[in-house]
């Protein structure tokens, strides 16, 4: 045990954090116009001049679990035509393959109190090109790659500063700031930094009548009053200019009228950069205040700033700056040195540490009352049509949480598939932190009345696979080992019934037919198939859908094995085990079996699972298209040791009594009482010649398997497109190993030929556990027609491998990552920096796609932690 894993016992530790959002603007809940358009409600020219009415955005910023007081740094190299306040980036319609931030920055430290954290924005010392990345993009097509910051050449000559954000904690509410600015260029350069403070606005809305106010105190201190929060003082060392303004809305500038609110948000930034004059406060006072640092930095020369936020009065802030700041960092060091003490590669170890510190970075604060946002604030207009419009279905949704965020710039809200992978490398850090985070999308204020769970702010009622189980019991798992065997058995009984009210959601809702075929609809892999899943479909009918199916097979197993975990210490559980026990039977062998209604999933011919469209007059057509909606089969698969089995009477005599009555249904589905398995029982989709033969086609290098990784889509399509006529329309899908052609979903993902970590990660996991009950009986060719037999371990470890090797840096020096990007790769500013990107290129590896995608893409870090 170490000081990080002593704070991490007191929950007020996280009171501060790095839970200020990266983009605020462009959100649902800042969309106020009558038609929806949310890229046009807030933009990011208004945003410098607009307050904000859900959340608050910045720069490496931090703030409380509430949001009451927000710091972030603000920045002018001098020549911009205005401060870099926040990040900037492209809406979704602008971009050519949808929203895209258009700036370098990296997470670089963070431990999970958030004692220490550290991160590096680039920012050029040229006039930063807004007009040319808008230009640029605007003139690209969806054939063509994104125009990039590091496209324009910006930073070729190093004229540049690296700008170093650290924090470190003395006490929970007293926070030590280093701004550390280091000139890459060969002359000296200006710059404007300017540390920013304050208060989120919750008083121009007509819901709080408290307005908090912050003054100065001499020429370096900031003292802040909020009822909510007590007394702070942010104070600054060395020469500096307090500047404070009102954190309020410049109507003068939209409404283009005089006399309306004289000092507003954009007060600093016109005072600095504009010359105003009458546009801060002469009182030294407001509810925004930055202290404004005048530096000329000469070549290849760092200047560093020290600040200190905290809730104590001091007279010499400053006297153990140095001294708490070595110590943090040396118990984060401390903290990863124990994480990683079996990771004995230096680079794997630094891979990690950069997943993990992005990870723990893009947690947020989200903050969305829908009724109030649907029926409007009493000091503002009514939003018109809005109750017959998004998200009116969840009224009851009141969100005001801490929450780990998929990229808190390119997707800052929250994603109910996305979290439930961001829990397992986040169990690793801090299993607590992973847990609540599970509980809390089931709570009546997050979770519909119906069972259902909030997606994402943009349609809440959309559908993502139901992963909420399968995270809860891996939570549990890994919990169970870091505690010696001691599993949290309240946590997983609290979750497991809501987890009920979820399933019997999506059996009573999304099976058509009600023969345990699912449709799903998106269910988040955007343009996967050769439809908008989320649209009707032409012609009218359904699709019956093998990764939806799937999904809730494997959903049931893992009800099942939570219900046997939970039968342990309560019989009572050992019933609800029979139940899904009979769930998942039922469901395998509608996918597998040829029936009355159909002809399952399973394609005899191919060898493979496909999606099937079922027509208005009952006949149904298979839709060939070999992609990861028929790997997701794989997923749904259980190991059951007998010993467990044994220790739970009531629930094997129900077995019992089924594999006698209803062997038929068993045959299809599992080797239960496989003689070369006899301590173990398996229950999956999957006998053994449908896995070899699934198998052959993923390990093929011609078609699924990439040197990354396993691609969404078969590359067998690149040569052989799909195509299907519907009511005169033609749809089809082809590989597309990088961006997407397409405009659906926005277009700015693509499931057609790119590797995705998520769905990686739970093909790996499941291949260990069909190891586990096959053992080194079960081998096949990897690649296929390479000659070399691998067990199936063997397998997920070599798909492992490649996946890490997206971020591994070569012999020649350089990350598949970062492709032809010669900058990034050889310059020793850049290389050794690490993006953790949405997605990857199916051919080389490139990332694509959100850059920050630490999220899911921070499975990595669990894939490098040594298996248990």
């Amino acid at each position: 045990m170490g000081a990080e894993q002593d704070r991490l016992k007191e929950p007020h530790w996280k009171k501060w954090g790095p839970y200020v959002s990266e983009r605020q603007w462009g959100t649902v809940r800042e969309d106020y116009t009558e038609d929806g358009n949310t890229w046009e409600g807030v933009t990011y020219d208004m945003a410098r001049s607009y307050a904000y009415r859900w959340g608050e955005d910045g720069i490496g910023g931090i703030c409380d679990d509430q949001q009451h007081i927000c710091f972030a740094l603000s920045l002018w190299n001098k020549k911009d035509p205005f401060l870099k306040e926040r990040f900037f980036g492209l809406t979704g319609p602008r971009g050519n393959h949808g929203e895209d931030v258009k700036e370098l920055y990296y997470y670089l430290d963070n431990t999970p109190t958030h004692s220490y954290m550290k991160m590096l924005y680039k920012y050029p010392q040229q006039e930063f090109p807004y007009e040319r990345l808008y230009a640029e993009n605007d003139r690209r097509s969806r054939q063509e790659p994104e125009f990039e910051l590091v496209d324009t050449g910006i930073f070729d000559e190093g004229a540049y500063f690296d700008v170093f954000i650290e924090y470190a904690k003395a006490g929970p509410k007293d926070i030590l700031i280093k701004l550390s600015v280091a000139n890459r260029y060969k002359e000296a350069a200006s710059l404007s930094l300017l540390p920013t403070v304050w208060f989120r606005n919750t008083w121009s809305w007509g819901n709080d009548d408290y307005k908090p106010v912050m003054l100065a105190d001499g020429p370096n201190t900031i003292v802040l009053n909020h009822q909510r929060t007590g007394k702070y003082y942010l104070y600054c060392n060395g020469n500096c200019d307090l500047q404070f303004c009102e954190n309020d809305t410049n109507w003068k500038r939209f409404l283009n009228k005089k006399g309306i609110q004289p000092l507003a948000k954009d007060g600093i930034n016109d005072f600095i950069v504009n010359k105003k004059r009458m546009v801060t406060s002469k009182s030294k006072e407001g509810t925004k205040a930055a202290a404004h640092y005048n530096l000329n930095i000469g070549p290849g020369e760092t200047v560093t700033v020290q600040l200190r936020l905290t809730n104590e009065a001091l007279d010499y802030p400053f006297h153990d700056f140095d001294a708490i700041f070595w110590r943090r960092i040396a118990e984060c060091d401390e903290f990863y040195a124990g994480l990683q003490h079996n990771i004995p590669s230096a680079e794997d170890r630094k891979i990690q540490r950069l997943a993990f510190s992005g990870m723990l970075w893009t947690k947020m604060f989200y903050y969305y009352d829908v009724e109030q946002w649907i029926m409007g604030d009493p000091k503002r207009p009514a939003p018109g049509n809005r109750i017959w419009g998004r998200n009116n279905e969840w009224m009851h949704l009141n969100n005001a949480d801490v929450i780990s965020m998929p990229d808190k710039w390119e997707y800052p809200w929250y994603a109910a598939w996305d979290l439930a992978f961001h829990c397992i490398p986040l169990a690793v850090l801090d299993a607590q932190f992973a847990k609540n985070q599970l509980m809390l999308l089931t709570r009546e204020w997050y979770m519909h009345p119906n069972g259902q769970l909030p997606a994402y702010e943009w349609n809440f009622s959309d559908v993502n696979p139901p992963l909420h189980a399968w995270a809860t019991w891996r939570v549990y798992e890994i919990d169970k080992h870091a505690n010696d065997g001691k599993g949290d058995i309240a946590f997983l009984e609290a979750l497991y019934h809501k987890l009920l009210l979820n399933f019997t959601w999506w059996v009573n809702r999304k099976d058509h037919d009600g023969n345990n075929i699912f449709q799903g609809g998106f269910l988040g892999l955007d343009n996967i198939g050769v439809f908008d899943r989320s649209a009707p479909l032409p012609g009218g009918g359904h699709l019956e859908q093998s990764d939806g199916t799937s999904w809730m097979a494997m959903f049931a197993l893992n009800m099942l094995r939570i219900s046997v975990e939970l039968a342990t210490h309560n019989e009572v559980y050992s019933n609800m085990a029979t139940k899904f026990l009979e769930h998942f039977i039922y469901i395998a062998k509608a996918m597998n079996s040829i029936g009355e209604t159909g002809t399952g999933l399973w394609d005899e011919e191919d060898k493979f699972f496909y999606d099937a469209l079922r027509k208005p007059d009952g006949k149904e057509l298979k839709l060939k298209v070999r992609s990861m909606v028929g790997l997701i089969p794989l997923f749904a698969v259980e190991v059951i040791d007998h010993a467990l089995y044994d220790s739970i009477p009531d629930f094997e005599k129900r077995m019992a009594w089924f594999l006698k009555h209803k062997s038929a249904y068993a045959k299809v589905v599992s080797e239960w009482g496989d003689i070369r398995s006899e301590s173990k029982h398996l229950l999956s989709i999957i006998r053994e010649d449908k896995l070899k033969a699934i198998l052959q086609r993923v390990l093929d290098e011609t078609e699924f398997l990439s040197d990354y990784g396993v691609r969404a889509l078969s590359k067998y399509h690149e040569k052989h497109p799909f195509h299907i006529e519907v009511e005169g329309n033609r749809f089809g899908v082809s590989y597309l190993p990088a961006e997407s052609d397409s405009s659906m979903f926005g277009g700015n993902s693509n499931w057609r030929g790119p590797i995705w970590f998520p769905l990686n990660y739970l093909l790996i996991e499941s291949l260990q556990r069909y190891h586990y009950f096959y053992g080194d009986s079960l081998k096949v060719e990897c690649p296929t027609g390479s000659g070399n037999y691998m067990t199936l371990d063997g397998v997920a470890d070599e798909l492992s491998k490649r996946l890490v090797k997206l971020f591994r840096s070569t012999d020649e020096g350089e990350r598949p990552v970062y492709g032809d990007y010669e900058l990034l790769q050889k310059d020793p500013y850049f290389r050794d920096y690490i993006l953790f990107y949405e997605y990857f290129n199916g051919d080389n590896g490139k990332g694509l796609g959100a850059a920050h995608q630490t999220g899911w893409t921070g499975l990595v870090a669990k894939l490098l932690q040594p298996r248990h």
